[in-house]
């Protein structure tokens, strides 16, 4: 049996370490917080710093790991994947300078514009805020400020959602100067938003079903943006806002990507290379990446992952992926995230979460821990962030959201809240909409059933 040292302890972590035991992996769980489905799964658990390189690679030797899954982004930019594999430990996650096409934006931006990788919108990258104005200038309405660095997903201000007026954008960019920090100012992009994962070993990639995240806290696609309220994907794990052509092409810019970092870093990429794309009238573009699982988005394509999952985590950190087969059942996913009102914003904490257990599995739909707190004999608590997901699967994505509605109904407590529209058949309606009137005359497929 495989020992699998698992670092991470949201609800992403809990679908990872849910496909690595049924591979039939045994799982060390090294976590920031008590995760009560991990914790169940686990044959190990402790809590500690999961960006402290020598606290993980402790962890992992006592517990004689041969195999490392990295989940969030914090541990891959402190290099704990470079000292796992210093440890001799065979790691999924990309080392700390491979990891620089999620922690620098502006890397990034540079990767694609040096290899030519089509796809990137115009931008510039500052440090101060000489030449600033006569950019903003240029790109008009229509811009994008981002901080170069992680920010827990609060460093991106849009113009029209974030910043009203080029003022406004100025005071933001003299805020991350004055911080000493570097910023990219770039085109905003119109269109709609997607998910293109794989699983990448360094040369040879598996790309995973596309999926579409909702960002806003509340319904209709309003209020502040979230670290993700929910996602969904269809059964041609294609989009019905998507053409083929639209798929091929995230592919290709994900390959050409591996491709790049491997000439620019001397080393494979090794872990999930995922792509946040935006699909428009002149056809899909790089919002960003990111150098692990997306979460939700984990959930979507976890769930109805045919393939064992262990041998796949085993060839993308042996360089052996090109061998293993890697196959997803034709079926639709919804995710629905129950958080803490006020989040995105300002959210409640130590709100308490009752799980029925008996509804949600006469419902057939997978409940996901995250950012929760479970003592031993003790209440389930939320904390500042997602509580639980429920993820529901089906022939439709109308079964999926269905088996979903009814998964949630085993979750209740005070002060919580879901974005119950999420895959409903008006939000993917003004989806669809909304790319045929970006393209025009061109054809895209209908929403299904």
């Amino acid at each position: 049996m495989t020992r699998v040292l698992l670092l991470g302890s949201g609800a992403r972590e809990h679908a990872i370490a849910r496909a690595l035991c049924h591979s039939g992996a045994s799982v060390s769980c090294f976590a920031s917080n008590l995760n009560p489905g991990i914790m169940a799964l686990a044959a190990g658990f402790e809590l500690g710093e999961l960006d402290a390189p020598q606290a993980v690679v402790d962890f992992a030797t006592r517990h004689r790991a041969e195999l490392a899954v990295i989940g969030p982004e914090a541990p891959l930019a402190a290099g704990v994947a470079d000292a796992l594999r210093a440890a001799g430990i065979a790691t999924v996650g990309p080392g700390r300078e491979l990891a620089r096409i999620e922690t620098s934006k502006a890397f990034a931006r540079d990767l694609l514009v040096r290899h030519g990788i089509p796809g990137c919108p115009r931008y510039r990258t500052f440090d101060a805020l000489e030449g600033v104005a006569d950019w903003l200038a240029e790109l008009g309405d229509g811009y994008v400020v981002k901080y170069d660095g992680l920010a827990g997903g609060k460093g991106v201000k849009v113009a029209g959602d974030h910043l009203h007026s080029h003022a406004e954008a100025l005071d933001y960019c003299r805020e991350l100067a004055a911080s000493g920090g570097r910023f990219v100012v770039e085109e905003k992009l119109i269109g709609e938003e997607f998910s293109l994962m794989s699983f990448c070993d360094g040369e040879t990639l598996r790309h995973m079903p596309a999926v579409q995240d909702h960002k806003r806290a509340l319904e209709g696609d309003c209020g502040p943006n979230t670290g993700g309220m929910g996602s969904y994907s269809d059964t041609s794990h294609s989009l019905a806002f998507l053409d083929d052509e639209d798929i091929c092409t995230a592919h290709a810019i994900n390959e050409a990507a591996a491709a790049a970092l491997h000439t620019e870093c001397g080393a494979p990429y090794r872990g999930f290379l995922y792509g946040g794309f935006i699909a428009t009238s002149d056809g899909p573009k790089l919002i960003e990446y990111n150098a692990r699982l997306g979460d939700p988005e984990a959930l979507n394509v976890l769930e109805i992952l045919q393939s064992d999952f262990l041998p796949i985590c085993e060839g993308m950190a042996t360089g052996t992926l090109g061998d293993c087969e890697v196959a997803f059942r034709p079926e639709a996913t919804v995710c629905k995230y129950v958080v803490p009102e006020g989040y995105g914003v300002q959210p409640r904490r130590d709100c308490r979460l009752v799980i029925d257990e008996e509804r949600l599995a006469a419902s057939g739909a997978s409940l996901f821990y995250a950012a929760v707190n479970q003592p031993p004999g003790g209440t389930l608590e939320t904390t500042s962030s997602r509580a639980v997901a429920v993820v529901g699967s089906g022939a439709t994505l109308a079964a999926a959201e269905a088996q979903c509605e009814a998964g949630l109904t085993g979750v209740s407590g005070r002060g919580l809240h879901v974005r119950h529209d999420i895959a409903t058949p008006p939000l993917l309606a003004q989806r669809v909409a909304h790319m045929r009137q970006l393209r025009g005359s061109r054809v895209v497929p209908t929403v299904g059933a």
